[in-house]
């Protein structure tokens, strides 16, 4: 009996297992973004890119530390078909924001989510950094949480422009 049960333990974790990594990739959600400057688009209008949503805080070291990577990888693939969309949190002061953009030059488009619904149809994101790999045709591939391991981040972005 004993091990029948561990059989269908070790079958039922292998089949989670198994689920998280074949699932199919869920479409990203079609928001609006407004960026710091006015400018309006949507995740429809970045169809044909792979794209970063990220979001961040000022107050957020990690998100901090991570900008100059930020730029340095957008710098690296954008001219491939790569965007990075830098979503603020709604809690942040967008002077802060501003200011944050402008003293480091960020060459990406920073946009405010002064209600939170971006947030709220990313899945509810409240905690930063929080980081959502999209690919050409609008699916979610990858979910970041916290630091990640840049290699393996590129070699997704990679994967992700050599796809059809």
């Amino acid at each position: 009996m004993k091990k029948l049960i561990l059989s269908l333990a070790v079958l039922v974790a292998a089949g989670i297992g198994a689920w998280f990594i074949w699932r199919p990739a869920a479409p990203a959600p079609d928001v609006a973004f407004t960026t710091i400057d006015g400018r309006k688009f949507s995740m429809h209008d970045l169809r044909g890119k792979v794209v970063l949503v990220k979001f961040w805080a000022t107050s957020c070291v990690t998100c901090v530390k991570q900008m100059p990577d930020n730029i340095d990888t957008y710098n690296a693939y954008a001219p491939k078909g790569y965007e990075t969309v830098a979503v603020a949190m709604s809690y942040d002061p967008p002077n802060y924001v501003l200011n944050f953009a402008e003293t480091r030059k960020l060459p990406f488009p920073v946009a405010l989510d002064v209600s939170g619904e971006i947030a709220r149809a990313f899945g509810d994101v409240k905690l930063t950094p929080s980081a959502f790999l999209v690919d050409k045709q609008g699916r979610i591939i990858k979910r970041y949480l916290g630091d990640y391991d840049k290699a393996e981040f590129h070699a997704a972005i990679e994967k992700a422009l050599a796809a059809g």
